[in-house]
């Protein structure tokens, strides 16, 4: 017994071809939309951290009191990081000891070892599911922190 293959009229499988796209082009586009939505949100954290390294920096340069240090250390990193959002990000500068993490006001900086002090510039941007596109938002972080830390020289305030 022979058995011959059942001929199929072409008229059956004319929509074929659209379906098969339409399912093809959700699976690219959404992917696609995923890539470029955590893009953005890489480019917001690296310009976060950016901002506050700058704001380290910016505490090494001769300021006259340990004060006026982290002043400029928080200028800094606030108008690097004011641009980047809708809302603006909370800005922490700080000086603390090394070896105790103490950052009260009563802490001492000098060239001792265990004296030695740094800035510590942390940048907390909070909210951004609201700023976000809303596809990926199921593993999108509402709050994103860049910190950096500096150690400061100990001959100087």
């Amino acid at each position: 017994m022979r058995l011959s293959r059942p001929r199929t009229n072409p008229r059956h499988q004319r929509g074929v071809y659209a379906i098969e796209f339409a399912v093809v082009f959700l699976i690219f586009f959404t992917l696609l939309y995923a890539i470029i939505c955590y893009g953005v949100l890489f480019a917001i954290r690296f310009g976060l951290q950016n901002a506050a390294e700058d704001g380290a920096r910016a505490a090494l340069r001769y300021q006259v009191s340990a004060t006026t240090r982290a002043t400029k250390a928080h200028d800094v990193a606030r108008d690097q990081a004011s641009g980047l959002l809708a809302v603006a990000p909370t800005v922490d500068a700080r000086i603390c000891q090394v070896a105790s993490n103490d950052c009260s006001a009563t802490r001492v900086c000098s060239i001792l070892w265990e004296q030695r002090c740094q800035i510590v510039v942390t940048i907390t941007a909070s909210g951004l599911k609201d700023m976000l596109p809303p596809l990926p938002a199921f593993a999108v972080p509402d709050t994103l922190v860049a910190k950096a830390s500096m150690l400061l020289d100990g001959r100087s305030p």
